[in-house]
């Protein structure tokens, strides 16, 4: 299998090298998984305006749905970035674990939330009908769950990146699930 590198600044296009700029100063680095996304010129650029698009989901919720897609899809490196968002989001390490396993019992609105998200990913979108009304049961709309198919899309990206780059895991190691 061909070896992908995490390009440096200089050896992507001057567009991508603003974005590198822009992740430095917001998150501190470049992430290896968004810098492989930098091989293309336009990949980058396109993944960014949908993860930061305008969404009815809050933070908390967009890292549950971060989470569990990534656990379902086995994509380690996208399980260790967010656990530390989702730490910085308030998070603790057993709530982080007991997502990762497919409930919140500790929130009766994430535990919807997080059934629904791992049916969805799990059957390409054919979620199991009564997870879908637990979601609205517990006060979820319509468009709540067009944003959360919209959250799941946008993991799926990354994870299927890093299932196919390999690319260095950057973010603390997470453990694994017994």
């Amino acid at each position: 299998m061909k070896t992908f590198t995490v390009p440096t600044r200089d050896q992507v296009s001057a567009e991508n090298q603003n974005l590198f700029d822009t992740l430095t100063k917001v998150v501190g680095k470049v992430p290896n998984l968004y810098g492989v996304l930098a091989h293309s010129d336009h990949a980058l650029a396109n993944y960014l305006t949908l993860q930061n698009g305008k969404t009815s989901l809050r933070a908390k919720e967009r890292e549950i749905i971060n989470l569990i897609v990534s656990q379902v899809n086995d994509c380690i490196y996208c399980l260790s970035a967010h656990t530390a968002i989702a730490k910085m989001n308030g998070f603790t390490d057993d709530q982080i674990l007991e997502i990762r396993g497919g409930s919140a019992s500790f929130d009766a609105k994430f535990d919807a939330l997080v059934k629904l998200t791992k049916s969805i990913t799990e059957n390409k979108g054919h979620a199991d009908e009564a997870l879908i009304e637990a979601f609205y049961a517990a006060g979820y709309t319509q468009g709540n769950l067009i944003d959360v198919v919209i959250a799941v899309g946008d993991k799926t990206i990354t994870n299927y990146v890093f299932a196919l780059t390999k690319v260095p895991v950057d973010w603390p190691a997470v453990p694994e699930l017994v």
